[in-house]
């Protein structure tokens, strides 16, 4: 009698199946770090964890198939739908990546925990994507950043590895707190947590409201390395793990950037005068301190570390415009960036591994001819990533641009087309560092031999580096069919 009293909500066991499927491979791939042999543990966890990231792409496509409607979950605290579900899609594909990026790594220890770690936080990413109030997604936010703080500490053998995860977590934790205070704020001037019954609520103009919305595009924009909340970006992504700093490069930016354009659009759209003109203002700010302070670095992380704060630049232009063809925009953008983003750090794993150190500008001298498809690889990412035809990267800057000009604001155009030519600068030096740039040894003399000998076999790398070529000459070239997906998703929050 009891329990047949108690109302339960209805779970829709499909949307939820990508984070359990990661879920799943996160707690297969943990059992394995004590069950399983030492001999075969990480073949053993690397694959149960790139099986979860791949499964988790699937379940995302049939989400995608059959969500032609938004759909409500669990008392309206999740969302299914295609905007979601793309998001998701990108989110898998690039975890499935970073696997193998990390397949060579040869770890001595922590192996389980460490692809244990990677797919939790990949579940709480897809998780997070489909938060429809202020509870879910600060539940999903802390789910993989706290997974995030301990892969980025995990090479306890390493002091920057362990500053990176002190910095992130001190740093990551204060803009949670921020995105917390907000909601709280949000919640006390509304009385609502949905996003869509806080829109509904008619107290959008209260002081206690705004306040809590700049709050919570604060928190965002910590987690999205947006400028000026980006400044634990560069540390981490050189004291981090390389196949770590190639996922959070690529997944942080897809989850973040999916659920702040929701958030904004959906629970807030009678404050888009304010709100819009803020994403603009810090949409100049990313795209001026990130391209100025990518000039002066010499290590390459550093440097893609504050491309990425530029690039987040170019993605504010689009949240900016608030309209369908801003999302599409937004979508289709994400898609390009994260290949060119884990391609990018899986040239620079690639050189680690053979000089056994960080790698400078200058060490990536004579790369070009020594290894030809990593140079070539390169070469093609760093140009993707600055904007040059037959890469997606033109292509996506050109659809955000299109996005702000159709917005009115031609000004914001002129911003990013100068970041973009700032961009050349230390792009095109890599390439030139690469091609036409003779490799020294130690003792400043020429070196004849490639850098380390013979480079050590690591086919899971260049499959990793192949895939992300793939995708960013494939976005260029099978635009269509990206921009029709990108359409069809961002039509549900339009």
């Amino acid at each position: 009698m009891i329990a047949a009293s108690i109302a339960t909500p209805h779970v829709d066991w499909l949307a939820l199946s990508p984070a359990l499927a990661l879920l799943g491979a996160s707690g297969v791939a943990l059992l394995g770090a004590v069950l399983v042999p030492g001999w075969f543990r990480h073949a053993f966890s690397a694959s149960i964890a790139g099986a979860g990231f791949v499964t988790a792409g699937v379940f995302a496509g049939v989400v995608y198939d059959r969500s032609a409607q938004p759909v409500a979950l669990i008392a309206d605290s999740m969302t299914r739908d295609r905007w979601g579900a793309l998001a998701q899609i990108i989110l898998a594909g690039a975890g499935a990546v970073a696997v193998l990026v990390a397949w060579g790594a040869k770890r001595r220890d922590h192996v389980g925990e460490y692809y244990a770690l990677l797919a939790a936080a990949g579940g709480g990413m897809v998780f997070f994507v489909q938060a429809a109030n202020l509870m879910t997604l600060f539940l999903g936010l802390e789910w993989f950043s706290i997974a995030l703080y301990i892969l980025c500490a995990l090479d306890t053998n390493r002091a920057r590895s362990l500053e990176a995860g002190l910095k992130y977590l001190i740093i990551g934790g204060f803009g949670s707190a921020i995105l917390l205070f907000g909601s709280a704020l949000v919640y006390g001037a509304t009385g609502q947590l949905g996003f869509h019954e806080i829109a509904a609520s008619g107290r959008t103009h209260e002081p206690l409201l705004v306040a809590g919305l700049a709050l919570i595009l604060a928190g965002m924009a910590f987690k999205a390395s947006v400028a000026p909340f980006h400044m634990w970006t560069p540390d981490v992504y050189q004291g981090a793990p390389t196949a770590v700093t190639a996922f959070m490069s690529a997944a942080t930016k897809v989850a973040a950037f999916a659920v702040l354009y929701r958030v904004l659009t959906t629970a807030f759209p009678a404050n888009r005068e304010l709100w819009t003109i803020a994403i603009a203002v810090l949409a100049c700010a990313s795209l001026a301190i990130g391209n100025l302070a990518a000039l002066v670095q010499k290590d390459v992380k550093r440097m893609l570390a504050y491309s990425s704060v530029s690039h987040a630049g170019f993605m504010l232009l689009a949240v900016a415009a608030d309209s369908a063809l801003g999302g599409r925009a937004l979508l289709y953008y994400l898609i390009p960036y994260a290949a060119m983003s884990l391609g990018a750090f899986a040239v620079v794993a690639a050189r680690e591994r053979e000089l056994q150190g960080d790698v400078t500008v200058e060490s990536l001298a004579g790369m070009g001819w020594e290894r030809p498809f990593y140079g070539a690889a390169m070469w093609i990412f760093m140009l993707g990533a600055a904007g040059f035809p037959l890469t997606g990267g033109m292509l996506g800057k050109f659809y955000v641009f299109s996005a702000a000009y159709d917005r009115g604001w031609w000004w914001l155009v002129v911003v990013g087309v100068v970041a973009t030519v700032v961009g050349l600068y230390y792009y095109l030096g890599v390439v030139r560092s690469m091609y036409m740039r003779p490799g020294r040894t130690s003792t400043g003399a020429l070196r004849i031999a490639p850098a380390g000998g013979s480079p050590p076999r690591d086919p899971a790398l260049a499959v990793a580096i192949g895939a992300s070529l793939v995708v960013t000459v494939g976005s260029f070239v099978f635009v269509s069919p990206l921009v029709r997906l990108a359409h069809d998703a961002a039509s549900t929050l339009f």
